[in-house]
């Protein structure tokens, strides 16, 4: 079913201009299955570790993603990290242009509230299941985002 599903998001989604995994096998198998040439695989995206798993265990809702992350622990410190990242990523392609990023869940609803701290998570719903995830929108930082759900 996983292979079959990503094949499906990969017929609607795209095209992208760079296309970035965690270096766990599972991610980078996604992004081929979605018809996709990975650019590039980073070890941030593959799981958080200890610390922050102790602060902020997946699954749960972005909104209380977003509430650790005002704590400002480790979690805090590992959003920022991806924020950072995501940031870089933006800035190295041009404007009008798309990139993908495939990791795992607890990332990716870090990553997002990385980004757009001070969004209104309360709207977002449950963490994001396979192939899910959100977009999130440039103008020279992180301006909005839309969780991206699979129809099931």
């Amino acid at each position: 079913m996983g292979v079959t599903l990503a094949r499906l998001v990969g017929q609607n989604a795209g095209p992208f201009d760079r296309v970035v995994t965690s270096t766990l096998p599972r991610a980078f198998e996604t992004a081929i299955a979605m018809g996709f040439e990975v650019d590039e695989q980073n070890e941030l995206l593959n799981t958080y570790g200890g610390f922050v798993e102790n602060e902020a265990p997946w699954p749960q809702p972005f909104r209380n993603y977003a509430e650790i992350i005002g704590q400002k622990g480790a979690a805090a410190r590992y959003a920022h990290k991806l924020a950072k990242y995501y940031a870089g990523m933006m800035e190295f392609i041009s404007e009008g242009r798309s990139a993908l990023v495939i990791s795992h869940g607890g990332v990716v609803e870090l990553s997002a509230v990385g980004c757009l701290p001070d969004a209104d998570f309360s709207t977002w719903g449950d963490s994001v299941d396979y192939c899910e995830g959100a977009r999130l929108y440039w103008d020279e930082q992180f301006v909005r985002a839309e969780v991206l759900r699979v129809s099931k």
